[in-house]
């Protein structure tokens, strides 16, 4: 556990990158060796899109991330938040504790208001509308929407009172299992189901991209499936049924252009 601590207290910048790549890659070839779905598409034009849209995403966290910074040393020196308020623990609890509210209010509740506040939900449309939903969906974000969920990370680190490792070791579980869950992986039905009573597993990841209401309107989390199950926002669909994309941009135009999906969040 020490190790651990250790590690990601000062994690470089260059093995933060590495992960993102690393993980990208392994799920590809996976995910083309073992597909769910046999997509007709421009794999590489797809998949150029969805790397500008993480390239962008990675700008804005890097160029804010002295907030974040700024936020944990502030936390830890001053005593203030969840974890400073607990009694003392063993370090694995003290991290499971902490990595599942950071998850609560880091994933699980600005995608919920993500989908309940219509400007937000303008600039979060651009991750919905992809129709072939493969690991590089996973950070297929608005520079806008990068924004509000770096906000609402930060609000998360305040009131967890989470040190700057705990985040950095955060983020990059976070990056994983959003490459894993979005990912065309073809696994067995009851491992799936198995897993998604812990983890958010790509089938029940799926039904959130599912493209009409109420389907749209579930399966939230990221890294833990316990706030769906907890909050009633848990639904299940057979993988079979499921189409990709959001039923109010279906068109190529509308979904596989960049100019226009940076455009959507200022268009009537």
């Amino acid at each position: 556990m020490n190790e651990i601590i250790s590690y990601f207290s000062s994690i470089p910048s260059s093995h933060r990158s590495l992960i993102l790549v690393a993980g990208i890659t392994i799920f590809w070839l996976i995910e083309n060796a073992f597909p769910l779905f046999k997509f007709n598409y421009k794999k590489w034009h797809h998949a150029g899109i969805n790397f500008f849209l993480t390239f962008t995403t990675i700008i804005v966290n890097f160029c804010l991330a002295f907030i974040l910074l700024k936020t944990a040393n502030w936390c830890t020196t001053n005593h203030f938040g969840v974890l400073q308020w607990l009694p003392k623990m063993p370090n694995w609890l003290y991290l499971i504790i902490g990595l599942a509210l950071l998850d609560l209010i880091g994933a699980y509740l600005v995608h919920l208001i993500e989908h309940k506040i219509k400007f937000l939900w303008s600039f979060h449309l651009i991750h919905h509308s992809d129709t072939w939903i493969d690991t590089t969906t996973a950070n297929r974000h608005h520079p806008g929407e990068s924004v509000i969920r770096f906000v609402f990370t930060s609000l998360g680190v305040l009131i967890v009172g989470s040190p700057m490792w705990m985040v950095f070791l955060y983020q990059t579980l976070s990056v994983i299992a959003t490459q894993f869950n979005h990912a065309n992986l073809s696994i067995p039905k009851k491992l799936d189901v198995f897993l998604s009573y812990f983890i958010v597993s790509p089938d029940m990841h799926k039904v959130h991209h599912h493209y009409v209401l109420p389907y749209t309107d579930s399966n939230y989390g990221n890294i833990f499936s316990v706030w769906d199950r907890l909050f009633g926002t848990f639904r299940t669909m057979p993988r079979e049924e499921i189409i990709y994309g959001i039923d109010t941009h279906m068109k190529p135009e509308e979904h596989n252009q960049l100019k226009n999906l940076l455009k959507i969040p200022f268009q009537k």
